[in-house]
């Protein structure tokens, strides 16, 4: 084996599963980035740390494959922190390389690295000069197979050192398991046996590859089908009711309500999915299909550990007949064809601004139809779920949510733009607080990005805050934001750009995707704070609704849940 440093060996291995780096360079890893090149990694630097770890997230859930972030020791990984928190939570394999103290002991800078990312969730390798090779397998291993991120550190004085030769076998084909018979028969004869079934599907049921099965299922069954937001259109088609959760219709929910037989694959039921506990009706019996121990919920009445499309795939020969409940899907069909969608917004808002609603509607009709939408967090992110088209689940990237964190927004669309392929348009949408605190990123998109529309959703204030706590009579002025010119700071930094204050300023954008859509374009959308997302008045009516019960012990909720159901839907 040809010798090469701790910084090489690492870097030679990574690259072996990798193709993409995303970072900032510093003392820590300059000697690793220097192998990364050498080993023909492709580097794409991003300006804040915090960006590097959500660039490889989303580089990953875009296009499926593993990406690693790099930093360097002490402030450059402290800065990583919040996208690694991210990364584990939503249980997406990453690889974090970053520098460490010396071997020798730590430095007056140091800080525990190991035990901060413990404390995170996320298990920490660390090469030495004799297994460099073997650790960094280990570690890539661990992420893929447990569906995590790690951390990859490389201490200081090791990092130039030649490192010991090693024999290092090919890395070891997954097992595929095909003993998923456990409970399967049962779960065969209850949907066999069904009047109304749903299947849900979330985003282990998408990365496992069950779409095509579990579709199938659903046809042989006559099943309703329903997603996440993160399975978003993975199950579309005959029967298929949209958004499980905030960002559906009225009627889908009615629908989704009525179900007495709901087969779950691959999704958590989260407090969001599951309307805060109003989705599915008191009678229904919920079965779960998933790689996790044990039950995510306590509504699941039957669970079966197993890949989502190896039980899939056993159901089809399990389940006999043809489209047992027909009829089901026959009755969903004139409902969802004569009830209300997605509230259509207005023209006039009490300040002149635009509505958000109208203003998602009009760009669904302006942006490409080829379009890979990347959402930061903030009030506006059921906007794009419920009014624009988003034809596949890799096609919606939502880092932050899982840590219900904000300003990961502009580092994620750094990594979707290098993962996405065959012309697609990369869109962000993101709030203006969100924006500002991944501003310095802006530049890393605009040098990444072929071709990239970034839509802000400025309304001068963090807006779930001002809807939330504004609306209690406490204080606004935490909550506003000095109105910023997004757009003059786009072409600073060399993008095109318009500020939107009427639908007809879209003409801007449009006028640039008909010469090409080369390049990155900015609309800074001035839009009101009036308008109150549907998903955050029902996440406020069920702390409500739990407040109340809390307080009154052994008094009954003041609302029925078909009430509470109603009131958040039409508001």
């Amino acid at each position: 084996m040809t010798s090469l440093t701790v910084s090489g060996r690492v870097a030679q291995v990574l690259s072996s599963y990798v193709s993409d780096v995303f970072g900032v360079m510093g003392n820590g890893n300059v000697y690793f980035l220097d192998a990364a090149e050498q080993q023909g990694l492709r580097f794409t630097p991003v300006r804040h740390e915090g960006a590097a770890i959500a660039a490889a997230d989303a580089y990953y859930r875009t296009s499926g494959r593993l990406a690693a972030g790099t930093t360097t020791y002490g402030p450059g990984y402290t800065n990583a922190l919040t996208a690694l928190a991210e990364a584990v939570q939503a249980q997406i394999p990453v690889v974090l390389v970053t520098g460490d103290a010396p071997t020798s002991g730590a430095r007056p800078w140091d800080v525990d690295q190991s035990a901060i990312a413990a404390g995170l969730g996320a298990a920490t390798f660390t090469a030495t000069r004799d297994a460099a090779g073997t650790v960094t397998r280990q570690a890539v291993e661990y992420a893929l197979t447990r569906r995590t991120a790690v951390v990859l550190a490389i201490p200081y004085d090791l990092a130039a050192l030649e490192a010991a030769d090693e024999d290092l076998p090919e890395a070891a084909a997954p097992k595929v398991t095909n003993d998923v018979d456990c409970g399967l028969g049962q779960v065969a004869r209850l949907l066999t046996g069904a009047r109304r079934p749903l299947i849900l599907a979330g985003r282990g049921a998408h990365l496992a590859g069950a779409g095509p099965e579990l579709r199938e299922l659903a046809d042989r069954l006559g099943a309703l089908t329903a997603g996440t937001a993160l399975a978003l259109n993975l199950l579309n088609g005959e029967g298929y009711l949209g958004v499980a959760g905030g960002f559906g219709t009225d009627t889908a929910a009615g629908l989704m309500g009525e179900a007495d037989m709901v087969l779950v694959a691959g999704a958590s039921l989260s407090p969001f999915t599951m309307r805060f506990g109003h989705l599915l009706g008191p009678d229904a019996t919920v079965i779960q299909i998933d790689t996790a121990l044990q039950p995510t919920n306590p509504r699941v009445d039957l669970f079966v550990q197993a890949d989502a499309k190896a039980a899939a795939a056993r159901l089809l020969h399990l389940v006999d007949g043809e489209a047992a409940a027909e009829a089901w899907r026959t009755e969903a069909r004139r409902r969802l064809g004569e009830g209300p969608g997605h509230e259509a917004g207005s023209t006039e808002t009490v300040d002149g601004r635009l509505d958000p609603r109208a203003l998602a509607t009009a760009l669904d009709a302006v942006l490409p139809e080829r379009r890979t939408v990347v959402q930061d967090g903030g009030h506006f992110i059921g906007w794009a779920p419920m009014y624009w088209n988003i034809p596949r689940p890799q096609d919606l990237v939502m880092v932050g949510t899982a840590f219900q964190s904000i300003g990961l927004g502009l580092a994620s669309a750094v990594g979707a733009a290098r993962a996405v392929e065959d012309g697609r348009t990369l869109v962000l949408a993101s709030g203006d607080g969100g924006f500002l605190m991944g501003l310095s990123d802006l530049e890393s998109l605009i040098g990444a990005a072929r071709s990239a529309i970034v839509v802000i959703y400025n309304d001068a204030a963090y807006g779930a805050e001002i809807h939330q706590y504004g609306s209690q009579g406490l204080t606004e002025k935490p909550m506003l934001i000095p109105e910023v010119d997004f757009s003059g700071v786009a072409r600073a930094l060399g993008a095109e750009s318009a500020v939107i204050r009427s639908l007809g300023d879209l003409s801007a954008l449009q006028d640039w995707i008909d010469a090409g859509a080369q390049g990155t374009f900015v609309a800074d959308c001035r839009i009101t704070s009036s308008v109150r997302a549907p998903w955050l008045t029902e996440w406020m009516n069920a702390s409500q609704a739990s407040k109340l019960s809390r307080n009154s012990p052994g008094t009954a909720v003041l609302c029925s849940p078909s009430a509470a159901v109603d009131g958040l839907l039409t508001t």
